[in-house]
């Protein structure tokens, strides 16, 4: 069975900046999101993009004294997801979803694993692109 990745609001914004949202589904086939990110996002979602919401409000309510509300309900839905990977790329969320023991990965990550994969030839265009779209990332 593939393993679930779960999503936040941020590489969704980021690849639909600059057209790649498609390429989630090829790295991993689908994906899953809350209905919490799904509202950050502001946009329909394409099928292959399952919303699934965690089960406890309170882990949520928890996790949002440290992050914001979406990132919030993305670790509390991969906290009742067991061998799941998360995508993150605010440092804040990352930090509080791998001190909870979460395989975390972020948008470059995606694009690492698309070349690893030969759905992209070379990573540095969609690197540039991704910078020209206002994504920031340390060195």
């Amino acid at each position: 069975m593939p393993e679930v990745v779960i999503a936040d609001t941020s590489c969704f914004i980021s690849l639909s900046r600059i057209e790649g949202l498609e390429l989630l589904r090829l790295v991993y086939g689908s994906v899953t999101t809350t209905s919490m990110v799904a509202s950050e996002f502001g946009r329909t979602l394409p099928e292959w993009v399952t919303i699934a919401d965690p089960d406890d409000e309170l882990r949520i309510r928890a996790l949002s004294l440290h992050v914001d509300r979406g990132e919030a309900s993305a670790i509390a839905l991969a906290l009742e997801t067991p061998g799941c990977t998360i995508i993150l790329d605010d440092r804040k969320g990352r930090m509080v979803a791998a001190a909870l023991g979460l395989l975390v990965t972020g948008t470059l990550g995606v694009l690492v694993k698309a070349k690893l994969q030969g759905h992209i030839p070379s990573i540095k265009p969609w690197l540039e692109n991704l910078r020209l779209a206002g994504f920031r990332s340390s060195p």
